[in-house]
C-alpha cells in the first residue's frame, strides 16, 4: 500500500502527494472558477441576445426576424467560448478540443444532413427575408399568418387558428405567395345571368352596387366585361380593387350585395334546369 502511494502517476507526483491539501484546495478553486466562469458566459449571452433583439425591435424600420436570428447566434457564440475557458482552467489543452469538435462536427453534419439543409435553408430565409412575422403567406398549400421564423423551421397559425409547422428546406425550395407584401388586392368575381337578361342592366346593376361599397377603390380602374357563354347562363367578370386588410369581407359581402340587387332589379339568375321526355313503349 505505501508502494501505491509513492509511486509517480502524473507529472512525476505520487498519488500521495495529488492528495495532499495544497493540490484539493487548487482543484476546488478550478471548479469554482469554472462555476463562475459559466454563470457569467450564460448571462452575458443572455444580455447582448436581448439587446440585439431589442434593437430590431425598437426601430420600425429593421426586421425584427433578423435581429432575433442574430441575437441568437451572438448567444451561442458566447456560451461556446465560456465553455472554452472551463476547459482552459483545468488545463486542458483548447486547441485539440477545438479540432476534436471539428471532426465530430463533420460526423454529425454527415448523419444529419435533413436537419442542416433546414438550417441553411433558414439562414438563407433569414437573410433575403421572403417572409417576415406577421405576414399571410401559402407555402406549398399550407397557408396561415408566420408566427415564427427559427433555425429549422416556420411556424403558422391557420385561417382556423390551428398551428401549422413548416420545415425551412420546404419553405425555400417551394412557391411563397405572400399575401401581405403589396397595400392593396385585386377581388374577383363571377355573375351569371340569364340568356333573356338585360345585359345592359345586369352590367349597370352589378358595377354600380359594387362601387357604392366604400371599401371599393375606383383607381386602379374597376373592369366588368361578359367573359363567358355557359350553357344555361351569361358570366359577367367583375374585378374591383380595395385595400388588403378588407380583402375577404370585402369579396363575400359584395357577392350577397350583388345577388340581392340582381333579385331587385329583376335580372335573372339562372340555375341548371333538366327537360325529361318520358317516351312510352310502343309510341
Amino acid at each position: 500500500m505505501e508502494n501505491l502511494l509513492t509511486q509517480p502517476i502524473m507529472n512525476g507526483k505520487s498519488l500521495a502527494d495529488l492528495l495532499t491539501l495544497e493540490f484539493l484546495v487548487s482543484i476546488l478553486g478550478n471548479v469554482l472558477a469554472a462555476i463562475v466562469i459559466l454563470f457569467l458566459g450564460f448571462v452575458i449571452a443572455g444580455w447582448v441576445g436581448r439587446r440585439i433583439e431589442s434593437v430590431g425591435q425598437k426601430n420600425v424600420h429593421l426586421d425584427e426576424t433578423l435581429f432575433g436570428f442574430l441575437g441568437n447566434i451572438v448567444r451561442y457564440i458566447i456560451i461556446g467560448f465560456s465553455l472554452l475557458f472551463v476547459l482552459n482552467t483545468f488545463g486542458v489543452q483548447t486547441t485539440s478540443v477545438v479540432a476534436v469538435i471539428g471532426a465530430a462536427g463533420l460526423a454529425i453534419g454527415l448523419a444529419l444532413q435533413g436537419t442542416l439543409s433546414n438550417v441553411a435553408a433558414g439562414v438563407m430565409i433569414v437573410f433575403f427575408r421572403p417572409i417576415k412575422l406577421g405576414d399571410f403567406v401559402d407555402i406549398g398549400g399550407s397557408m396561415g399568418t408566420v408566427k415564427a421564423i427559427n433555425l429549422n423551421y416556420i411556424e403558422l397559425a391557420s385561417i382556423g387558428n390551428f398551428q401549422i409547422i413548416v420545415p425551412n428546406s420546404e419553405v425555400w425550395g417551394n412557391t411563397i405567395t405572400n399575401y401581405s407584401v403589396y397595400p392593396q388586392r385585386r377581388a374577383e368575381w363571377t355573375f351569371g345571368v340569364a340568356y333573356g337578361a338585360d345585359l345592359d342592366l345586369a352590367h349597370r346593376t352589378i358595377i354600380d352596387t359594387i362601387m357604392a361599397d366604400e371599401r371599393s377603390l375606383a383607381e386602379p380602374e374597376p373592369f366588368i366585361q361578359v367573359n363567358n357563354l355557359n350553357a344555361s347562363s351569361v358570366d359577367f367578370l367583375v374585378r374591383v380593387w380595395c385595400e388588403r386588410a378588407e380583402f375577404f369581407q370585402y369579396q363575400a359581402d359584395m357577392t350577397r350585395k350583388v345577388k340581392v340587387a340582381l333579385d331587385q332589379a329583376g335580372v335573372e339568375i339562372p340555375f341548371p334546369t333538366r327537360t325529361v321526355v318520358n317516351v312510352s313503349d310502343g309510341d
